[in-house]
């Protein structure tokens, strides 16, 4: 059994708790592409918006980590942004790493593709069963209270600078010394997180409050990592209801030797009937929300967007070898820019736009090689020798400053971030909407290792007929007619999203709660039947001659194709608690005032 010295989550925060000022962090806008696998042009499988909050755990042994990826919206001040975290230990923070993330985003974001045949209509302008990429895409398709009394000032535990962040961990068994500390020290409380805090304090969380530092701009965001021992996977979204929003986005990743599944939440299959395949599914998030909305999934539920291999994960932009810090002790400041491209931390230069290969590069150049007043920032940047003379010198100094920085902010995240995505085989990722009203339980996940693996890309046919009709072949083999070629037609009656509702134990095949395949293939057959399809050679065109499901052309009755048949074990616990089956304590619970995260469970043998 393969032993983590490091276990890892991570999630994007869209929406703050509580912060100075009362600024809350808001969605940020995330690379429909999720990386460079969808450019040039070319038509193809187009990924669903990736928008939302984003949470990756990785499951082993020993100890547990967490990588929470903040956004805070630019419009705003980032000196009022605040942060709160309950956490059942204290834990090691250090700085995480965006491009690990991006590197799992881009190689598990579902994308939906169909291809174009065409019926042979003894014209020789058409194609006779040749496939073409369908021209018509969109890249943005979609993906009780307790008391407030308490005299005294809590225990502060921790407290120290991570990065951009300001860090403490407080103490207490009653919220009024908190809220007061919070108060004091320039946060805004939220009378609605009281009832809630509350109940995490007597669970005998502890609390972690971040902000930026006083110096540190929106630019110099970077996901924080949190170190902790654990036996849970529990992602504590009672506490995010505060500040969350109406069908909220929340995807999580898992890192393991093995396929992952909720434990306590339902686990759904898609109808595919319900994807606009047309579009490539501009209509995702809606059909995701539905489904796990529906009967028996009660919105509080995930669907299974990848399981496999996390091999494809570009390793290369989350960390190289050549990165090195000592290399700034003693530069000369004008050779910095030429140092950051001889590293591959930078392509900029008098000739092209200046492009920054990490996120937090071009930030660090702000803080500790500042353009001169006026002077536009790439500009300086790729004509630096020209600001000769403008050089802020004393702030540079010897560059040992920038060095130590890059060294804490670049080179070890990356570091560790390559040691995981080489010691974990397996990525699962899981996604679902969720609204405040229905944040009543933190979900928890484990590993099941006889779930099978779900591809991300969905690929369907699309083969217009001599009438302009078309017929849509569903990846699970069942047909689809489409009147006119389009729009996407909804069957009368046709009204299940969820073709399964399942829960998934730590082994073996998922159990159905909720089947409605049979009812979602006889409407399927109807509806076909209705506009005469299959159609049978030899016969008047559009003459129908027996159901599709008896039909070899027809509709398979298949159970729902492009998702996996993974499931959350269904159970009546009480709210997450972190705690695993036989009642163990000792998990970290991350609740994010934007995304409430986290507690990794101790992987059973």
């Amino acid at each position: 059994m393969r032993r983590l010295t490091s276990k890892w989550l991570r999630v994007a925060s869209g929406l703050a708790l509580a912060g100075a000022a009362g600024v809350m962090l808001t969605p940020g806008t995330a690379d429909a592409c999720g990386g460079t696998f969808c450019d040039g042009g070319v038509p193809g499988p187009m990924p669903v918006d990736q928008s939302g909050e984003n949470v990756l755990f990785v499951i082993g042994d020993t100890l547990s980590e967490v990588h929470i990826q903040i956004t805070i919206d630019p419009d705003t001040n980032a000196e009022q942004f605040g942060w709160l975290v309950p956490l059942a230990t204290v834990p090691e923070f250090s700085v995480g790493s965006q491009p690990l993330f991006d590197a799992l985003r881009g190689i598990s974001v579902p994308q939906y593709d169909i291809t174009t045949s065409f019926e042979d209509c003894g014209s020789p302008a058409t194609s006779s069963g040749g496939t073409f990429p369908n021209s018509s895409s969109d890249p943005t398709a979609g993906e009780g209270a307790g008391s407030t009394s308490g005299d005294g000032d809590p225990t502060i535990l921790k407290q120290e600078t991570v990065g951009a962040f300001e860090v403490v961990v407080l103490m207490d068994t009653e919220v009024g010394p908190i809220k007061q500390w919070l108060l004091d020290n320039g946060y805004v409380w939220d009378v609605k997180a009281e009832p809630i805090l509350m109940e995490y304090l007597a669970e005998g969380n502890v609390i972690a409050a971040l902000k930026l530092r006083t110096d540190a701009d929106v630019q110099d965001v970077h996901p924080i990592t949190l170190r902790y021992p654990s036996s849970e996977t529990c992602f504590p979204l009672r506490l995010t209801r505060i500040a969350a929003v109406e069908d909220m986005d929340i995807r999580v990743f898992v890192l393991a030797e093995e396929r992952a599944a909720p434990t306590n939440y339902r686990h759904v299959l898609v109808n595919p009937l319900k994807i606009d395949w047309l579009t490539r599914a501009l209509n995702y998030k809606d059909v995701i929300t539905q489904a796990v909305d529906a009967f028996e999934a009660d919105g509080r539920a995930f669907v299974t967007e990848y399981a496999g291999t996390s091999a494809g994960a570009n390793s290369s932009a989350v960390y190289s070898p050549n990165w090195d810090d000592t290399s700034f002790v003693g530069l000369d400041p004008v050779e910095v820019v030429n140092t950051l491209n001889t590293q591959g931390l930078g392509a900029c230069t008098d000739t092209f736009n200046c492009q920054w290969l990490h996120p937090l590069i071009f930030p660090l150049l702000l803080e500790f090689l500042p353009p001169p007043v006026g002077a536009d920032p790439a500009d300086f940047y790729a004509y630096l020798a020209n600001y000769a003379a403008d050089i802020d010198v004393a702030k540079w100094g010897n560059g040992d400053a920038f060095a130590a920085a890059l060294l804490v902010r670049v080179i070890e995240p990356g570091i560790h971030a390559d040691e995981l995505l080489t010691t974990w085989p397996y990525l699962t990722r899981m996604y679902t909407t969720i609204s405040p009203a229905e944040m009543m339980e933190d979900p928890i996940f484990h590993l099941n290792p006889d779930l099978a693996e779900v591809e991300n890309i969905r690929v369907a046919n699309n083969y217009v007929l001599c009438n302009s009709d078309s017929v849509v072949t569903l990846p699970d083999g069942r047909d689809f007619y489409i009147p006119g070629g389009g729009p996407w037609p909804a069957i009368p009656g046709e009204e299940w999203y969820a073709e399964e509702v399942q829960t998934v134990a730590i082994k073996g095949a998922p159990m159905t709660i909720v089947n409605n395949t049979a009812a979602i293939t006889k409407k399927l057959d109807e509806w076909n039947l209705s506009h005469g399809w299959p159609f049978v050679p030899g016969e008047s065109e559009g003459a129908p001659t027996t159901s599709a499901g008896e039909s070899g052309t027809g509709s398979t009755g298949g159970t729902g194709g492009s998702e996996s048949t993974a499931g959350g074990l269904g159970g009546d616990d009480e709210g997450c608690g972190c705690r695993s089956d036989n009642g163990s304590q000792g998990a970290l619970w991350l609740g994010l005032s934007a995304l409430g995260l986290l507690g990794l469970r101790r992987r059973r043998s």
